[in-house]
């Protein structure tokens, strides 16, 4: 049976093993035993830094040091870790018990590193034509969002109530569409009983930040930008 990762890019592994260990954090190893992601996130991270420079080099006329900047853009664990809930990634990864209480499925670090890892093990089972349909499946569509400032919309909330001393947390409200590609829908809770905001995105932390953003909106801290 195919792995749902394999369905979604249309992909076979040789060695299912590959695969596995990419998926594989290191504090899952460390409890369970076998081979984590982080020798197949260095080759990773040598694939994509190609790809993406290949990339460049083809659509943009620019000097060496501005296609530098822009692959560092794209290639930032930032930007991997968006890539990577773009077809929700942490939702196959093994963790640690302790790894997964502290929320590590939405650590920046640790999907930016799987999503390194996932490359890495297909360009070891496949070679470099399957890493580019990946990297032109996910990334290139959606390689605007490497050039814009990600502005952390909830710790700006958390800092503007920080004085007052309230308590704030998310709640899930909703989650819709099928396995590879949800919605889900966050509201931001004031003092356990008044919501401020509410927000929809394709990954748990991107539908919290624009709960906090639409709070900061109401509250006239930002201005609304619809």
């Amino acid at each position: 049976m195919k792995h749902p990762l394999e369905e979604y890019f249309d992909l076979e592994f040789k060695d299912p093993s590959l695969l596995k260990a990419a998926l594989t954090h290191s504090s899952y190893a460390n409890e369970n035993g076998g081979i984590d992601n982080e020798r197949l996130e260095f080759i990773g991270d040598a694939v994509v830094d190609l790809l993406i420079g290949e990339y460049l080099f083809k659509t943009t006329p620019a000097h060496e040091g501005t296609l530098t900047k822009k692959r560092a853009n794209i290639v930032c664990e930032k930007s991997l870790s968006h890539y990577a809930g773009l077809f929700h990634l942490e939702d196959y990864l093994l963790l640690g018990k302790g790894e997964e209480k502290t929320g590590g499925r939405e650590k920046d670090a640790i999907r930016c590193d799987a999503f390194e890892a996932f490359l890495g093990a297909i360009y070891l089972d496949q070679g470099l034509e399957s890493c580019r349909k990946v990297i032109n499946k996910i990334i290139i569509p959606n390689v605007d969002y490497a050039f814009h400032e990600t502005i952390d919309y909830k710790s700006m909330l958390q800092e503007y109530l920080q004085a007052d001393k309230r308590s704030l947390k998310y709640e899930l409200v909703s989650e819709s569409g099928n396995p590879h590609n949800k919605v889900f829908v966050f509201k931001v809770i004031m003092d356990n009983e008044i919501v401020l905001g509410e927000g929809k995105g394709k990954s748990h932390l991107e539908a919290e930040m624009n709960a906090a953003k639409m709070a900061l909106s109401k509250m006239a801290v930002i201005e609304d930008d619809k």
